[in-house]
């Protein structure tokens, strides 16, 4: 599969590149970020996954989050694609922020008109990993995942679901328990119909609950003054709440007053977030 390079900077004595591909699982073009540190000049690296949140593209979190500077000095491959297809000219894609363009909720779609390239999870779980796998210095045995807000509940549900997959998974103010808040119901319900019970398969909490493979180490951080917690969009008690029952370990830093929703927060905390996968991946 081709990739063409759309920009290329020097980052840390690594490099921070921009790379667009034609994606059988999406139908479209599709972005994403790749952060090559040092190490990656002379060996195989392991590749963590991140995932941003409603309305990002793969340049929120290469340009805000400043996690270079850590994963050089870890030696990791940083990938962070795009969050939903683009340009599928389907009706409605652009109606709204938190559905459709910039907003695939990292889902399989099995309804119209969205089946068809709405299916951002598979793309991440599978078609991804393989292009970078074949394209760069990797060790595909050592991946992790994290991600925010919506990328959190990404991370958390691609790990979950694939239990040995990813070493390691964290994630900031992640959407925990999408079927009870208003951002999950709507894009739960858009892609996968009004059965509430299909939405399950995409709820971390409800995935915690029947969770029976390999040890996971959870870290979240959330800010206290993040006004989608205060809204209920993000119930992260909900998630705590079903992995102390089943014994499964889960870190929750609620941070300090001040900390909101934004990428000042996850530049806050990111490199404590680096360090967790690079223990982890062997890094």
């Amino acid at each position: 599969m081709a990739l063409k390079q759309v920009s290329s900077n020097k980052c840390f004595e690594g490099f921070q590149k921009v790379f667009e591909h034609d994606s059988a699982e999406l139908k479209c073009k599709m972005k994403f970020g790749i952060y090559l540190p040092p190490k990656a000049e002379t060996g195989k690296c392991p590749v963590l996954f991140w995932l941003s949140g409603l309305t990002c593209t793969e340049q929120n979190f290469i340009t805000k989050a400043g996690f270079q500077q850590a994963a050089a000095e870890h030696g990791l491959i940083v990938v962070a694609p795009d969050t939903s297809p683009r340009g599928c000219n389907i009706e409605g894609e652009d109606e709204s922020w938190d559905f459709g363009t910039g907003a695939g909720f990292y889902v399989d779609a099995t309804e119209d008109p969205w089946k068809t390239n709405y299916r951002m999870y598979s793309y991440v779980k599978d078609e991804l990993p393989k292009l970078i796998n074949a394209n760069f210095p990797t060790d595909p045995e050592r991946m992790s995942v994290f991600g925010h807000s919506m990328g959190g509940h990404g991370a958390l549900i691609l790990a979950l679901k694939n239990p040995g997959k990813y070493k390691s998974v964290s994630a900031f103010a992640p959407i925990c328990n999408p079927i009870q808040c208003q951002w999950g119901k709507k894009a739960l319900g858009g892609y996968l119909g009004p059965d509430a019970s299909k939405w399950e398969a995409y709820d971390a909490t409800q995935l915690v609950k029947s969770y029976s493979g390999s040890r996971l180490d959870i870290l979240i951080d959330q800010g206290k003054d993040d006004q989608f917690l205060s809204a209920g969009q993000l119930l992260p008690d909900n998630f705590i709440a079903a992995c102390t029952e089943r014994k499964i370990p889960v870190v929750f830093r609620l941070q300090q007053a001040g900390y909101d929703h934004s990428y000042f927060f996850i530049a806050s905390f990111i490199n404590d977030h680096i360090k967790h996968h690079a223990k982890y991946l062997n890094a």
